[in-house]
């Protein structure tokens, strides 16, 4: 079935074979007529099918069929990696069309944001959190909207965006086209979709939360004081061309991307600790094959939308299926073939066979020839978050460390003091200051605004 089928403006199809598309995909095809038709749908298919495409372009046709002026498509998405991605496939399907596209997301000057809200572009491109921040006092902005959707709606539910969402969506007209587009649809989701959607069509394409079949999947049980060495055994061979590795924490993620440097190899690093022009760059580089590995935590799972990507691999194992789907639905794309690779520890035991369970599938166990995986643990040291300290150099006499207590070595009184950085002071004690406890709570306030 050729696009031009679909009846989607000439424009838009002239976008879209400059693209190089030929043929919709499943889910485009079976999503695109009932869009057309003015329906709200519920769409679900495994990441990398076109579940983009398969909104934009329509709504991009019912825009120029009838223009007015004011925000009349509002896109809300989970993170600013994926509201990026929609915001350049929108304009690359509506380059030939008199539209326009604006972004809402943390990490940035709200001014352009703002301004944009107040000339009204025809779409806008949104996370939930600095959306519900600007759109206060702005409603008026929003009260032509005739397009809502919700891309990613199971992520936004796992990340707690869902009380913004309801907020946003009272202030919008009640008489308007709401879409939900997800790789996987929980029964919460499910219940959400009877507030937000009027007897909606529903779009599924596959097997409900499976990853997708062009996906070769494996396991490496592996201690985790061996992971580092596995990793860098691994990209040895070349084949491993373009590869994104995921990490369970920020932390985690520098510190293997550092590793790698270390060795040699090109990588890049994304999470909520690098600035917005900083993950762009690590993305834009790992788009363009000026660097090899790209280091992510879960939160840009999401929004990497790169072809190419040759395997992915699980360094640290998610402990939920739906994070699972999700990240290695970023290899093997569009029908092209993948590989991922998962490390498992002894931790992590649980979440595999949980995972296997519900996707009623095994995952074979396999080896890395040529590594040693019997390799004793090292001895363990005392510090600060297991970091190891130096071993003491013979007749080598240290100051004595500060406990806990209140007194110093000489038996006097240690002075307490609030130091609002959260520095030494709160630290020799042992203890958060004021200023860092609200340093976490801010950070964490602040994640909700991506």
């Amino acid at each position: 079935m050729p696009f031009r089928s679909l009846g989607l403006d000439a424009a838009i199809l002239k976008a879209v074979q400059e693209t190089g598309y030929t043929e919709p995909t499943p889910i485009q095809a079976a999503a695109i007529p009932f869009v057309l038709q003015r329906r709200d749908l519920i769409g679900i298919a495994q990441t990398g099918t076109g579940k983009t495409a398969a909104f934009t372009l329509p709504i991009l046709s019912l825009l120029a069929a009838s223009p007015s002026k004011g925000i009349r498509a509002l896109i809300i998405a989970p993170t600013r990696e994926l509201v990026v991605q929609i915001e350049e496939n929108v304009r690359a399907y509506a380059k030939h069309m008199p539209l326009t596209v604006a972004t809402i997301f943390g990490g940035v000057s709200e001014r352009p944001q703002i301004k944009a809200l107040e000339q009204g572009a025809d779409i806008v491109v949104a996370t939930p959190g600095r959306l519900l921040d600007l759109i206060r006092g702005r409603e008026k902005a929003f009260a032509h909207i005739e397009f809502l959707v919700l891309d990613e709606a199971d992520r936004m539910l796992d990340m707690g965006f869902v009380p913004a969402i309801r907020q946003i969506v009272r202030l919008l007209p009640r008489k308007r086209q709401t879409l939900f587009f997800s790789a996987t649809l929980s029964r919460e989701i499910e219940k959400l979709t009877g507030e937000f959607l009027q007897e909606p069509e529903t779009v599924e394409i596959g097997r409900r939360s499976n990853p997708a079949d062009t996906v070769t999947q494996s396991v490496y049980e592996i201690p985790q004081h061996l992971k580092p060495g596995l990793l860098l055994h691994l990209l040895q061979n070349q084949t491993l061309s373009v590869v994104l590795v995921f990490t369970r924490t920020k932390h985690g993620a520098d510190r293997i991307s550092r590793r790698l440097e270390q060795a040699g190899i090109t990588t890049g690093t994304i999470h909520s600790n690098r600035s917005q022009n900083q993950r762009l760059r690590a993305l834009n580089e790992f788009k363009e094959g000026k660097i090899r590995v790209l280091v992510a935590t879960d939160i840009a799972a999401r929004g990497i939308d790169v072809d190419g990507i040759t395997h992915v691999v699980n360094y640290d194992f998610p402990p939920h299926h739906e994070d699972y789907v999700h990240r290695i639905g970023r290899t093997g794309r569009a029908k092209a073939v993948g590989e991922a690779i998962s490390f498992v520890s002894k931790e992590d035991e649980d979440a595999l066979r949980a995972l296997e369970r519900f996707t009623r599938r095994g995952i074979p166990r396999v080896k890395a020839e040529g590594f040693d995986d019997k390799a004793p643990a090292p001895p363990r040291e005392r510090g600060a978050g297991g970091d190891r300290r130096p071993s003491r150099k013979p007749g080598e006499v240290r100051a004595p460390r500060s406990s806990s207590s209140s007194y110093r070595s000489g038996g006097q009184p240690r002075q307490r003091r609030a130091d609002s950085s959260g520095g030494a002071g709160g630290a020799q004690s042992g203890q958060k200051s004021s200023g860092e406890k609200k340093g976490v709570i801010g950070r964490i306030f602040d994640l909700g605004r991506r």
